[in-house]
């Protein structure tokens, strides 16, 4: 894998492409800026092609341009054949234990590869599910905060509409006070009025009975005892002949 990453590396840098340039700028500036915390991109299910096991296709394609389709086995082939004619590599008995190992490893991963693919792609898709059971809840759990922020909203948004109407309800009880304390000004005012009025028209009447007690005081002090004896003889006389009157009209 490192070794693929270089040659990809190289090759981009040499080619001098966009791409290349914009990848490297995005990974120092995720490096050395506050986008460290941006989400990363998912990582590929699958490796990337390989020959013979080990060899990464991109050596292959580099060497292309400039070797042809048999340069790299010619330059692997070169290379070996170097190594052991100056004696760089030397065969020995720990060659053939690594060749012996390396034959168990092959025979391993030939023999036993695809079903240990198949149990760790299982293990992946398990824990792929649980994370993806913990997004589903957490995106309903922040679906639920959203729709709940949502309806806090439109409460602080009727809350202005609560405080009108309270407005309106403490004015209208300034005002249902303020008419109230006037009827009692009015009522306070009307009742000393009338107050006054009563007290004048006593005086009147008491006046009226003072006069009328002294006139008949007056009048009953200015008669003298003979004009009372007549003044009674003719009550008298006035009622007989009333009296008269009455029987004759009676009989008739």
């Amino acid at each position: 894998m490192l070794s693929r990453l270089i040659v990809v590396s190289a090759h981009g840098l040499k080619s001098g492409s966009p791409l290349g340039a914009g990848l490297v700028h995005a990974s120092r500036s995720l490096h050395t800026s506050s986008q460290s915390l941006a989400p990363l991109p998912p990582l590929p299910e699958k490796g990337g092609q390989v020959r013979h096991g080990i060899f990464p296709e991109e050596i292959f394609q580099l060497l292309y341009p400039k070797t042809g389709v048999t340069g790299p086995y010619m330059l692997g082939t070169g290379l070996l054949m170097y190594m052991l004619s100056k004696e760089i590599y030397v065969i020995n008995h720990e060659t053939f234990a690594a060749a012996s190992i390396g034959a168990v490893i092959i025979y391993g991963v030939k023999k036993f590869g695809p079903s240990v693919a198949a149990f760790a792609d299982k293990l992946n898709d398990d824990k792929v599910a649980k994370a993806q059971e913990v997004k589903d809840v957490s995106l309903t759990s922040l679906a639920q905060a959203i729709e709940d922020e949502k309806k806090e909203q439109w409460r602080v948004e009727g809350r202005s509409m609560l405080f009108d109407a309270k407005r309106n309800n403490v004015a209208m009880q300034l005002e249902t006070n303020y008419r109230e304390r006037l009827h009692m000004v009015t009522n306070e005012v009307k009742r000393r009025l009338d107050y006054q009025v009563a007290l004048q028209n006593l005086h009147i009447q008491m006046e009226k009975e003072h006069m009328v007690k002294w006139v008949e005081k007056s009048v009953i002090g200015s008669i003298t005892p003979q004009q009372e004896k007549e003044s009674i003889a003719k009550c008298i006389t006035d009622l007989k002949a009333l009296a008269r009157a009455t029987q004759t009209s009676a009989t008739a």
